[in-house]
């Protein structure tokens, strides 16, 4: 994907995660958002191990979005792109991503 694409991708990812917080962990979203909102982007190596993620992720219990592209320019329909992880306590979130680079 090029730098534009991952950059409408994550927002999609984040905002997605932000509204599904809101609405089902209340206590969670709030405190995420009064200490400033946190966001790391991080990479992978290809779709399994996004799916890996993903699976790790809601295994602890964290709230886990994905972003399907509707392609066809840059990534074929109904993959997914990206997911969001949280918001969540980073100690868990570091459970699933720490071995992790930045993007």
């Amino acid at each position: 994907m090029g730098v534009g694409k991952i950059a409408t991708q994550v927002a999609h990812a984040s905002v997605l995660s932000a509204d599904k917080s809101r609405q089902s962990d209340y206590l969670t979203f709030n405190k995420w958002f009064e200490s400033g909102q946190a966001k790391v982007v991080l990479k992978v190596r290809n779709f399994q191990d996004l799916v890996a993620l993903q699976k790790s992720a809601e295994n602890l219990s964290l709230l886990v979005v994905f972003v399907e592209d509707n392609g066809p320019a840059q990534i074929n329909p109904g993959v997914w792109s990206c997911i969001c992880i949280g918001p969540a306590p980073s100690i868990l979130v570091d459970k699933v991503t720490r071995h992790l680079k930045l993007l």
